[in-house]
């Protein structure tokens, strides 16, 4: 955590920063994602692709630097005062895309919506908040409803500031599709599935980008992509196919800036079945499927050949994993190593299990969201389909997967996911994906529970890896998922285009320039 000498970082910001500081913002940038974004309001979501849009738009109070250090931005310092008090000092003269002022109320108003479980958001790490006190025009307190050692490294992520009357004059459709932020691009259009066109904020309370024009396109093909960015179609791609790396990166107009991501992926296993009852899920009663047996999911991790499909599919543009965490991550237990492929040993666990005759699952997937998603769960499938667990593989566009799938418990008994965990700690993979109740996990074990919501409130590092160490065991012993591997960001990127990729994914206008 970093506490205390924010306002040296706030000053540094100033002049490094100061309206004036950059030419007149020139030329345009079009970036080519997977997917299109589900929703732009930057508190109802958990998808990367929204995120990439929305950082240029809104700003939070914290945001992590090119090495990843948590430093402050319209927060100019923060403080720890006792296990559930922090104090944020705020940046003074920024004003909002539609001439709104930012101030502490602001944040109370922005946080305290973010933590409201009435309104149904999907983006509910910050729900931990109990409520935030102004102490003046320009601090603010936020009290939390137990100790969260955690929360500076959400507020860099999930703490979108949004201006408190726009948002009061407009429903919640509306808003997710009229963004109006602090940040230093401005929202032009959303035509859906087709791009999203942002403009400089020349009034930037941090100097003017240098880019004029922002365009985001979503390109499910990774053929089509490829060819866009060849062509000088696009300046950014996503997501370059493992065969067309090489040939990217020796490409005269293009090239490719690669990263280790954050980024793992894995394939939760259904252990209960969710109901929405009164508006909220309930998740608290078993399956009635084979994989409610942890013999069964021993069995599913054994029969799949992750070395395989990272050296095959992938072609090497992978790190196995044995847990949904990478080595960068707090929490991380190196001790802990993944299932040894073993067909035969799965079948045996499946005779065990009762099911000499092996079973039959399905097996949900996106294309297009990540390196090839498709062709990974299908491999998956077919390496299962060998060893007794008879696999249909479905295939879902990604606005209908994550809508229909992933956010209404609907991928069961599998389904094929990719995490990135950019506060770089335990909690925010383990909580959201596994511990009953949340957001989209379809695990039930109260023991694992009961690990993950003490280490989620000790404020003492040594006993949280230890509590994250045993909660890694259950990928072993009682197993909530299959991991996969942690993800290679590969970018395509155009030769006159300034840009380097970053472990935490982030795709920043702020921090491109065009050649000349």
């Amino acid at each position: 955590m970093r506490h205390g000498k924010g306002w040296v970082w706030g000053a540094v910001l100033l002049v490094l920063l100061a309206p004036g500081a950059w030419a007149a913002p020139s030329g345009k940038v079009v970036v080519a994602q997977g997917v299109d974004p589900t929703t732009l309001d930057p508190h109802d979501h958990e998808e990367t692709p929204a995120y990439n849009v929305l950082l240029n738009l809104y700003d939070t109070l914290l945001v992590r630097d090119k090495n990843l250090k948590i430093t402050p931005w319209l927060a100019t310092s923060y403080k720890l005062i006792n296990a559930t008090t922090w104090e944020f000092k705020l940046r003074q003269g920024v004003k909002f895309h539609n001439g709104e002022e930012f101030d502490a109320e602001v944040a109370k108003f922005s946080l305290e919506r973010l933590a409201n479980p009435a309104l149904n958001l999907r983006m509910t790490a910050l729900r931990t908040i109990d409520r935030v006190d102004v102490k003046d025009k320009f601090t603010i307190h936020i009290i939390t409803k137990k100790p969260f050692p955690t929360l500076d490294a959400q507020l860099t992520l999930r703490g979108a500031l949004v201006p408190p009357k726009y948002f009061k004059e407009h429903d919640k459709a509306f808003l997710a599709r009229n963004p109006v932020g602090t940040g230093p691009f401005k929202f032009v259009k959303w035509v859906k599935d087709d791009q999203i066109e942002l403009e400089a904020n020349e009034q930037f309370w941090g100097g003017a980008p240098k880019i004029k024009t922002l365009i985001f396109r979503p390109i499910p093909e990774e053929a089509t992509r490829m060819s866009a960015l060849q062509t000088g179609e696009v300046d950014l791609a996503t997501n370059v196919p493992p065969h067309l790396v090489k040939e990217i990166k020796n490409h005269p107009k293009v090239t490719v800036s690669s990263a280790p991501s954050v980024r793992t992926i894995f394939i939760p296993i259904y252990t209960v079945q969710c109901e929405l009852i009164q508006g909220s899920w309930d998740c608290t009663k078993p399956v009635q499927s084979p994989v409610a047996n942890p013999k069964v999911r021993q069995a599913i991790n054994h029969a799949v050949d992750v070395d395989s499909i990272i050296k095959n599919v992938l072609e090497g543009q992978g790190i196995r994993t044995a847990t949904p965490l990478t080595s960068k991550h707090f929490g991380y237990d190196p001790k802990i190593k993944p299932f040894p492929h073993d067909p035969a040993k799965a079948k045996k666990l499946l005779a065990e299990a009762g099911y000499p005759n092996g079973i039959d699952l399905v097996l949900n997937s996106p294309n297009g969201r990540y390196p090839k998603d498709k062709e990974v769960a299908e491999a998956v499938g077919g390496q299962l389909t060998q060893a007794g667990i008879r696999t249909q593989v479905k295939i879902y566009e990604w606005t209908t997967y994550m809508n229909n799938v992933a956010y209404r418990h609907g991928g069961a008994p599998m389904w094929l996911i990719g995490w990135g965990n950019t506060t770089w700690d335990a909690d925010y993979t383990l909580t959201p994906m596994f511990r009953t109740g949340q957001l989209l996990a379809n695990y039930w074990s109260p023991d694992f529970n009961a690990l993950l919501d003490e280490a989620q409130t000790n404020m003492d590092p040594k006993k949280r890896l230890q509590m994250y160490s045993k909660a890694s065991r259950f990928f072993l012993d009682d197993p909530p998922a299959i991991p996969l591997y942690q993800q290679i960001d590969n970018y395509g990127v155009s030769r006159k285009l300034q840009w380097t990729a970053r472990p935490d994914e982030r795709i920043e206008g702020l921090s491109m320039s065009l050649k000349p």
